[in-house]
């Protein structure tokens, strides 16, 4: 008779070294917290932060998010830590609304870079996602001289119209990727008299990556926290997916206990608007499940 021997034992959980919220969120939740103790309900121009856990938080504290200013009800517009456009800010002026500006300074140093390169007769390039809000108000301060692209096939495109160029990056891309674009543009820039690049990199997100990785090093498998559409919490992804079995979750609802089978040191690092509490219950759950080496 076949008798199966199975072993049934502790997991063993390990945190990246840096993880969770950063100091530009938590200076943003900080300045709302503030707010909205003074003014009651608020709004927000879109999500403060890329994780419906921290919208849904804010909510309660009485901070909607909307779409535009057109639909500013408390007089009170909080600009989100990815920063905006001038010209949205000069709106909000113009319609006698105050406004509370949680930009992240990393982000808001990125903007002088493009607003400078730009007064200085530089053409902008941004590598970043076109569609993300940070990108966004990004171009707004290049003042009409910016594109935003990952691809630096997409400067052929402009063949020709480039003499001057400056590179910045979205604040939150992965160094490596931002220097092989920037290898990639300079060699396709034969015609460009003059490049300037700025590196507008968070360092803060750059270590969380940096540490992330040599968790994942370390570790059977890794499970990331974060939103969704959070664009550090997908390069977290990215970065730990490349060196061993990776996850990424919302929440702990989102945990499979099918993934820890015959795992027994799991690694946790989380985005950089993930709050401390959705953290906490992550860490609360797997210290409940067994591993089972069959």
């Amino acid at each position: 008779m076949y008798i199966q021997n199975y072993q049934i034992t502790a997991m063993i959980i390990n945190k990246a070294q840096e993880l969770g919220l950063c100091f530009g969120v938590r200076r943003a939740l900080k300045l709302l917290q503030d707010a909205t103790e003074r003014y009651g309900r608020i709004e927000s121009l879109g999500s403060v932060a890329h994780n419906r856990h921290l919208v849904e938080k804010l909510f309660s504290m009485g901070v909607t998010p909307i779409e535009n200013i057109g639909q500013v009800r408390s007089n009170v517009l909080a600009i989100s830590a990815h920063g905006t456009s001038p010209e949205i800010l000069e709106q909000a002026r113009a319609a006698h609304i105050r406004i509370i500006d949680t930009t992240c300074p990393l982000v808001h140093k990125a903007q002088i870079s493009a607003s400078e390169l730009a007064d200085e007769g530089f053409d902008v390039v941004i590598f970043g996602e076109a569609e993300h809000i940070e990108v966004k108000g990004l171009l707004g301060w290049a003042k009409g001289r910016g594109i935003a692209t990952l691809d630096a096939q997409r400067l052929t495109e402009f063949k020709g119209e480039f003499r001057r160029l400056g590179i910045i990056s979205q604040t939150t891309q992965a160094q490596a990727s931002l220097e092989e674009f920037i290898r990639q543009a300079v060699d396709l820039s034969s015609s460009v008299q003059e490049i300037r690049i700025i590196n507008t990199l968070c360092e803060i997100t750059q270590k969380r990556q940096r540490d992330a990785v040599d968790c994942a090093i370390q570790n059977e498998l890794m499970i990331v926290i974060g939103g969704y559409d959070s664009a550090n919490t997908r390069h977290l992804t990215e970065a730990c997916s490349q060196i061993v079995e990776t996850h990424q979750i919302e929440s702990s609802r989102d945990l499979n206990n099918n993934w820890f089978i015959g795992k027994h040191r799991i690694g946790i690092t989380a985005g950089a608007s993930t709050p401390d509490e959705s953290i906490e219950e992550v860490v609360a759950k797997l210290s409940s499940v067994e591993c089972d080496f069959r």
